[in-house]
């Protein structure tokens, strides 16, 4: 009886071990909007349409965190990069209806929503598809310091040759490059693989800084870290990236992250 016992109290806890693991954290959605501007006056409009209007209106609908950044002035293509957490990718499509009866929404952006075909707000808009991580499955809300204009995110985009190589790339952050990136204080926003936009197959990430010097710090820091030269000389990860693409942002005043 006292061994039936065991067995029945073994079962239990295995059972329970197995239900734990199973649920591990859902792996967020990330939609990133690209606006590409013409002008100041456009950026400025853009600005006033996100900040009046549409991240209040996605706050309402739910969504808590929504990132806004600009590019710096050093940058001679002005472009706006909105970025939208989604728990699930159903969420896309059910607050899209939600805002289009929002009438608080369609009031405070009415500028930008009703313009004519001959006031364009923009030049156009990119939109791309995101999934998180295994390693990071949500995002994270940086607590930095320090005026927002001087705040550094850099945006990364890494392409690879081949699905096969994209795939292994992938692997290596989850398998260690996700942890030393955290273990030096990049303050991650996220990490996470395209799965609808341009430049495909490519994976998409995003750190941030208090300033410029100390992103240059963190990444002279990251060269010479002896776990990251350790991973990058292991022969199963080489040649998973042919082209790097990197943007440095800041935080719009409306923006939460």
């Amino acid at each position: 009886m006292r061994l039936l016992s065991r067995l029945c109290l073994f079962i239990l806890l295995w059972l329970s071990s197995s239900a734990s693991f199973a649920k591990a954290p859902a792996r967020y959605y990330y939609h990133l909007k690209i606006y590409q501007l013409q002008s100041t006056a456009q950026q400025q409009r853009v600005e006033k349409f996100l900040e009046s209007a549409y991240v209040p209106a996605l706050h309402r609908a739910g969504i808590n965190s929504v990132g806004v950044f600009k590019t710096m002035e050093t940058d001679s293509v002005k472009r706006i990069y909105v970025l939208i957490p989604y728990k699930e990718l159903k969420q896309i499509d059910a607050i899209a209806k939600t805002l289009e009866k929002d009438d608080q929404y369609l009031s405070s952006g009415k500028d930008y929503l009703q313009a004519a075909h001959n006031d364009q707000p923009y030049q156009r808009i990119e939109t791309v598809l995101l999934q998180a991580f295994e390693g990071m499955p949500m995002p994270f809300v940086p607590k930095l310091t320090g005026p927002k204009e001087q705040r550094v995110y850099e945006l990364r985009s890494y392409e690879s040759p081949t699905e096969k190589y994209f795939a292994n790339k992938v692997q290596m952050f989850n398998k260690g490059e996700i942890d030393i990136f955290h273990r030096l204080g990049f303050n991650a926003v996220f990490y996470a693989e395209a799965i609808a936009g341009s430049q495909q197959p490519n994976l998409v990430y995003m750190t941030s800084f208090t300033n410029k010097a100390s992103r240059d710090e963190h990444w002279k820091m990251f060269g010479d870290d002896a776990a990251w030269k350790k991973l990058s000389a292991m022969p199963e990860y080489q040649n998973n990236v042919s082209k790097i693409h990197i943007y440095f942002l800041y935080p719009a005043g409306c923006s939460d992250f």
